[in-house]
């Protein structure tokens, strides 16, 4: 699942979310051919990822923040319509490759072979604007719009790649994918974030591979969204590939500097006019559902920093959508408070709460509660949740660390909220109010 591959799902935690996972896919019926399926839900958690504090979890391999507590909004939504009642949906996809771990904005079934840009185009542009070094390109004659190469300036070989695409819909549409995120889910050494003299928006980030950092590979970053909505995505790294390669070299070879310039050259423009205008989404009228309208903005952080205990000082906080986070401290170590809020989830409930600690209320909620210990690779780190769903299908996840950052060692003994907060928090009638767009 390429949206995981920043993470590890082990033991109970990697069946739970199979499980999960599969109740989603069987709540769809049987509408989808195979391939149909496997898009979908990997459209779902692409499209999951870019909204979960846009693209902060992607940016270097991260994961949809509650996808082992259960499926997360990157399915809900995506996969399920009104009461959980199976949809059907008929996926025009703009012919952009994407990134292997979906940090590109492919949304379906992607025809590679439509890509309008000769790599040696690309290539070109890459040795023009780099120090001199001897470069090696997967495929020279080849046509596409993402390229991977090998650079080697004699201290050691490093993989480079190069993503063109168009943003979704309209340039906002891309503005997370310059935006800094925050080292609660994405550790990095370093980021800017500015808006250039031309209208342009450009990101710089100095991050890993791996958020856990079970290998040290760097990745370092430069990310540039046009005023006409288009992004010029180069990585590197400080060894001859992003995965399965052994570190050859301390640093990636290219400074931040260097990547700024290579992103911000003219030499692009040519190429971006060559690509294909994004085709609309299309639906299928006679069996799609419309998908559930999400909450607006920042609403869900917002909403969750009210509902917090007055003696927690919060240090960080981010999130739009479905979801949101906080990192808070009451004085004995920073903590982390994430939320996720879904409707339409009533085809899934069975799967979800057939198990585990389930109370229902009088009112007919069920609530789950669950303490088990973190799983991104953070010393001692425990992970508590309240998980509650409403009659119609309306969910609300809350999940405490106790730790700031779940990559990072435990910062205290528990999470900052007891399990009784958590619960009180997922329950509160505000979340049904939100604004929706």
């Amino acid at each position: 699942m390429s949206q995981n591959e920043g993470t590890r799902h082990d033991g109970a935690s990697r069946e739970r979310f199979e499980e999960e996972l599969g109740a989603v896919l069987r709540s769809t019926g049987d509408g989808f051919a195979a391939d149909d399926r496997r898009e979908l839900v990997a459209g779902g958690l692409r499209r999951g990822r870019r909204r979960l504090v846009r693209r902060r979890l992607a940016v270097t391999g991260g994961v949809v923040a509650l996808a082992a507590v259960g499926i997360g909004g990157a399915y809900g939504g995506s996969l399920l319509g009104p009461a959980g009642q199976a949809t059907t949906t008929t996926v025009a996809a703009p012919p952009q490759p994407g990134r292997a771990d979906g940090t590109g904005a492919r949304t379906g079934k992607e025809p590679f072979a439509q890509a309008q840009i000769p790599v040696k185009d690309i290539a070109a542009v890459l040795k023009a604007h780099t120090p001199a070094g001897r470069w090696q390109f997967d495929d020279l004659e080849g046509r596409g719009q993402s390229v991977t190469g090998v650079y080697d300036d004699g201290h050691g070989k490093a993989g480079v790649s190069v993503d063109l695409y168009r943003a979704r819909d309209t340039a906002e549409s891309g503005t997370g994918q310059v935006t800094c995120p925050s080292t609660a889910y994405v550790p990095h050494d370093g980021c800017t974030s500015e808006r250039l003299s031309n209208g342009d928006r450009l990101m710089v980030l100095k991050g890993y591979e791996y958020p856990d950092k079970r290998e040290e590979t760097k990745n370092w970053r430069a990310v540039l969204l046009t005023k006409g909505g288009i992004l010029i995505d180069v990585s590197e790294y400080n060894a001859a590939a992003e995965k399965g390669a052994g570190i050859s070299r301390e640093d990636p070879p290219f400074t931040p500097a260097q990547l700024k310039a290579l992103v911000t050259t003219d030499d692009w423009r040519p190429l971006l006019k060559r690509l294909p205008q994004l085709p609309p989404v299309k639906l299928d009228p006679g069996h799609v559902a419309q998908p559930p309208a999400e909450p607006v903005g920042d609403s869900v952080p917002a909403t969750l920093r009210t509902l917090l205990p007055k003696n927690l000082k919060v240090v960080d906080k981010d999130g739009e959508g479905e979801f949101g986070f906080v990192v808070v401290d009451d004085g004995k170590g920073k903590s982390l408070v994430q939320i996720n809020v879904q409707s339409n989830m009533k085809g899934a409930e069975d799967d979800l709460y057939g198990s585990g600690d389930v109370t229902t209320l009088p009112d007919g909620r069920k609530v789950k509660l669950t303490q088990q210990a973190g799983e991104k690779g953070g010393a001692g780190v425990v992970w508590w949740t309240a998980d509650t769903i409403t009659p119609a299908g309306f969910r609300v996840v809350v999940s405490a660390f106790n730790t700031g950052a779940q990559h990072e060692d435990a910062t205290r003994a528990e999470p900052a909220l007891t399990m009784e907060q958590l619960k009180t928090i997922a329950l509160s009638p505000k979340w049904q109010k939100l604004p929706r767009k």
